[in-house]
Parts: C-alpha cells; sequence; structure tokens
C-alpha cells in the first residue's frame, strides 16, 4: 500500500513520491508532515508547532506603577462598552477610595473616553519624556483623543495603529495606580492581540446587549481572550430592560436574558444588568457619568454592584 507524503516547503519546490526521496532546491527548507502519526510523533509536533508560534509573540511587560489591568471590550460596537468602561472606573474608586484608578482609551479610530469625562487638552510631558494623563473625577486618562483634532478623523493604516497603541502602553507616566482600565476598540482584531500579548490584563469584561446579533460577537470575544489566556471575568448585560418614565410599564426591546444564556454557554458569570435608561445617555453626552453625578440613582448603584463583582474575580495583584 502507497505511504505518500505532503511536503510544506520554505524557499523551494520538491516532489516525493511513495518510498520515493524527495529532492528540494538548494538552500530551502523541507517540513515533512505525515498522514499518520504516532502518539509520541503528534505530540513532539504539537511541542514544535508551539515554540515556532511562541517566537513571534512579543514578552510580557506590566505597565510601570500599574498593579491591575481590566479590560472592557465587545465583539460589536454600539452596545455601551465605552460608557460601561468609564462608569466601571468610578465605581472602582467609588467602592474604595484608597484605591488609584486609571483609564486608558485604546479605541484609536473612535475615542469617546474625552467626551465622557469631559476632557480636552493635550498632555503634557514628564521629566522622563512621558506623556502625564489628563485627570478628572478622580480618574486619570489616557486617550488618543487627546493627541489628534476632536473632529478629525484617525485615517491610518495597520502599523501606524500598533505604533499609537505602543505609546499609549509605553510612553505615559501612571504613577502609582492599583486598577487600568482599558476600554477597547470592539472586535477582535489587532490592537485587541497586541494589547493582550504586550501586557499582563488581569481580567476582561465583555459588555453585551441581549439581542441575539450582538451575542453572537460578545462570544467571540470572548472566545478571543481565553485564546490569549486573558481570564474573562464575566459579562455586563447592557440596555437589559427600558421602563416607561411615565408609566412605568417595563420592555425587554433587545430581548430577555440573552446574555445569561450565553454565560451558561460559556461557563462564566453575568456581573450585572444595566437598563436602558435615558440619564445614562445624558450623564455621559454632557461629561458627567452616572456614578460621580448621580450616585444615588438605581443606575449607578448598577454600576457599583458591577464592580464589586469584577474585583471580587480578580487575581492577586502585582506588587
Amino acid at each position: 500500500m502507497w505511504c505518500w507524503q505532503r511536503l510544506l516547503i520554505f524557499g523551494g519546490v520538491s516532489l516525493r513520491g511513495g518510498g520515493g526521496a524527495s529532492v528540494p532546491l538548494a538552500g530551502s527548507r523541507v517540513l515533512v508532515c505525515r498522514r499518520q502519526l504516532s502518539g509520541a510523533d503528534s505530540e513532539t509536533l504539537k511541542q514544535r508547532r508551539a515554540q515556532i508560534m511562541s517566537r513571534g509573540l512579543p514578552k510580557q511587560k506590566p505597565i510601570e506603577g500599574v498593579k491591575q489591568v481590566i479590560v472592557v471590550a465587545s465583539g460589536k460596537g454600539g452596545v455601551g462598552k465605552s460608557t460601561t468602561a468609564v462608569n466601571l472606573a468610578l465605581a472602582l474608586a467609588a467602592n474604595d477610595s484608597s484605591k488609584a484608578v486609571g483609564l486608558l482609551d485604546v479605541d484609536v479610530y473612535g475615542p469617546s473616553i474625552p467626551k465622557m469625562m469631559n476632557l480636552k487638552g493635550n498632555p503634557e510631558l514628564s521629566q522622563s519624556n512621558l506623556m502625564r494623563p489628563l485627570l478628572n473625577y478622580g480618574i486619570a486618562c489616557m486617550s488618543m483623543g487627546f493627541l489628534v483634532e476632536e473632529t478629525a478623523p484617525v485615517v491610518w493604516r495597520g502599523l501606524m495603529v500598533m505604533s499609537a497603541i505602543e505609546k499609549l502602553l509605553r510612553q505615559v507616566d501612571w504613577g502609582q495606580l492599583d486598577y487600568l482600565v482599558v476600554d477597547m476598540p470592539p472586535g477582535t482584531g489587532d490592537v485587541q492581540i497586541s494589547v493582550s500579548q504586550n501586557i499582563p490584563i488581569s481580567g476582561a469584561v465583555i459588555v453585551s446587549t441581549p439581542q441575539d446579533i450582538a451575542l453572537m460577537d460578545a462570544r467571540k470575544g470572548a472566545e478571543m481572550f481565553r485564546k490569549v489566556h486573558v481570564p474573562v471575568l464575566g459579562l455586563v448585560q447592557n440596555m437589559s430592560v427600558f421602563q416607561c418614565p411615565k408609566c412605568k410599564h417595563r420592555t425587554h426591546i433587545f430581548g430577555a436574558d440573552g446574555a445569561r444564556r450565553l454565560a451558561r454557554t460559556l461557563d462564566l458569570d453575568v456581573l450585572g444588568d444595566i437598563p436602558l435608561h435615558l440619564n445614562i445617555r445624558e450623564t455621559s453626552d454632557t461629561g458627567q457619568p452616572i456614578v460621580f453625578s448621580q450616585p444615588e440613582s438605581d443606575e449607578a448603584k448598577a454600576y457599583l454592584r458591577i464592580a464589586a463583582e469584577v474585583v471580587k474575580r480578580l487575581p492577586p495583584p502585582l506588587e
């Protein structure tokens, strides 16, 4: 019975029949993949693949002065990720006034943090030529929105975006922070992978509405973080229910409990539900986040509970 081998060739061409000799071009490297492998050979091949893949990965280096990094992500845009990131940062500080909290916006193409945190201007440089974050409501903030004109589109290709991300990660003087909340762009692309592979992340929070379309992408986001070995702390079900301000009737505009069903599928927890409420939208648009401006409201208390659940699930901080 003929035993054939398929060749993957780097730099040359080679043909090989059953039992014949392979003849690669001069100087080429040949990797032979057999159709049938023994158990030991299969394990060796897996280890070899892992070694090859790891060569191209950057070594994770902590952000100086930052004990724990929490990323807030979503598979799809428009689900309230940035609003959640802002109010989570404020809630972390409100729950424990002894903790220093920072907020990093790495959504290069659509930075929202400057408007939501009511911040404008360019960051100053420290003596070591690092950018100093802008401060409001007790939260240190950095965003691409501070480095470009407010109305100017960022028309950059991938390499320029990666360079900007590197600067936001490595050229900011955060001082000493207990928590750095990172507002990620939507999706599962270069930025998410680059951030995950460059810095140690304590955990990811996935934001989604209960709508099936949003949940499909939220699942992809959670699976991506698992693939790059970032712990997923849980899901936030945003815009979970709308209550009419006049008659108080509650309507599940985007569906009911979709994030809870997804969480069970992924063996995750739902950290909390945030309603679809006018106050959340208005306070975000005016640069006075609801956790700061209306701390006694039910909506602010929902964010405070989510922050408490996040802290419970974090691993021990870096010292």
